[in-house]
């Protein structure tokens, strides 16, 4: 094993450029301290360097939109797909020919015919999301994430799509853990890890948020050239999903919410802030927002004397300025990104989205079961 962790060692870091692009309206609405943790690290990150470092840098819009896609290729010879980088799931899915639904027509569908490594199955399931759902049939063929190929890699094409009308990607490609997914399927990144195609069991992300930078997905280490100060490491609730324990969420120096601890999930893949629909009521109160439709807004004038929201993780203070949790719709009126989360739990749960991720760049460590 040792043999083939060195062989797997190569320092080569992955990047693929991620796209902001804009969204319709209607759509995308017992703990370890830190220094125990860092005595069980198991390699340094910062050890390993970037090779490859050529990033394609794509233009931001301070709207609602905040969905990150990336290209990915799928068959022989390969046919193009513009997807999502997800940590909240875990199965990879593209739409197909056999789709029929108003979702998957203005999208990129894959054509098993055209593809001489494809083989399929008979198995077909269902994956459910907060913001839709679809149907989908479970197959293999060559996957490549930029120079990472996975060879007969198991994944979904749509039979059928609901919920994601309008919205500008292919489809998904789940980085989550391998219990969490739906079909059962082997995740392309257990694949790479276990094929030695990465140096290390670990991928990065850096969002942006302004018009000039671009976003990346790192896969096998860290480029240190995207952040600045020290990675924080937070150790996962339990091995098997990205979700971590947060001490508390406060406001002025008071707590709003997470009053006796809470969990939350760092997920790549939603957009917002999402918690229990009580606590984020309580927050628009204190904002000061006024309900209109699905969102809650403010007056664009008070965004900047309006407070941080303050997320306590394993001790640390990660302030979420207004700056941040406050957008502007299509026509310039000002929202909160606070939303309910859907989704019930027998534990007080929030889902810390894209607009917490452009703050803080983000480690996912897979080898020692941690975020960064």
């Amino acid at each position: 094993l040792v043999l083939l962790w060195l062989v797997a060692f190569s320092e080569c870091i992955v990047k693929i450029p991620l796209r902001q692009v804009k969204t319709m309206r209607k759509t995308l609405s017992g703990k370890n301290t830190l220094n125990n943790f860092l005595k069980e690290h198991t390699y340094s990150l910062s050890q390993i360097s970037s090779r490859g470092s050529n990033l394609t840098i794509h233009p931001l819009r301070n709207i609602m939109d905040m969905l990150y896609v990336g290209n990915i290729t799928i068959g022989t010879p390969p046919q193009e797909f513009q997807v999502v980088f997800d940590t909240g799931s875990s199965d990879l899915w593209v739409p197909s020919v056999f789709c029929q639904s108003l979702a998957c027509a203005t999208k990129v569908m894959f054509i098993h015919l055209h593809s001489s490594t494809f083989r399929h199955t008979q198995k077909v399931f269902n994956i459910k999301y907060n913001t839709g759902r679809m149907k989908g049939l479970l197959v293999y063929d060559t996957v490549r994430i930029g120079d990472l190929v996975s060879t007969d890699q198991p994944f979904c094409i749509s039979l059928a799509e609901v919920g994601f009308d309008g919205i500008p990607f292919d489809g998904v490609l789940g980085l989550n853990y391998p219990n969490m997914s739906f079909s059962g399927a082997i995740p392309i990144f257990d694949n790479l890890k276990n094929e030695g195609a990465i140096s290390e069991p670990v991928f990065a992300f850096y969002l942006s948020k302004d018009k000039r930078e671009g976003s990346v997905v790192m896969f096998g280490g860290v480029d240190h050239r995207y952040y600045k100060g020290e990675l924080n490491w937070v150790p996962l609730i339990q091995a098997g999903g990205w979700t971590v324990h947060v001490d508390r969420i406060s406001m002025k120096r008071k707590i709003i919410a997470c009053s006796g601890g809470c969990e939350a999930l760092v997920d790549t893949g939603t957009a917002l802030i999402k918690g229990p629909r009580r606590l984020v009521n309580n927050i628009q109160k204190l904002i000061g927002t006024t309900p209109r439709g699905s969102k809650h807004y403010v007056s664009c004038s008070v965004v900047n004397t309006l407070p941080s929201i303050i997320f306590t993780i394993n001790g640390i203070n990660y302030p979420v300025p207004a700056r941040a949790y406050i957008l502007k719709d299509s026509e310039s009126h000002c929202y909160t990104t606070f939303k309910e989360n859907t989704v019930r739990t027998s534990r007080e749960t929030w889902i810390l989205g894209d607009v917490f991720l452009r703050l803080y760049f983000s480690v996912f460590d897979r080898g020692n079961d941690r975020i960064g």
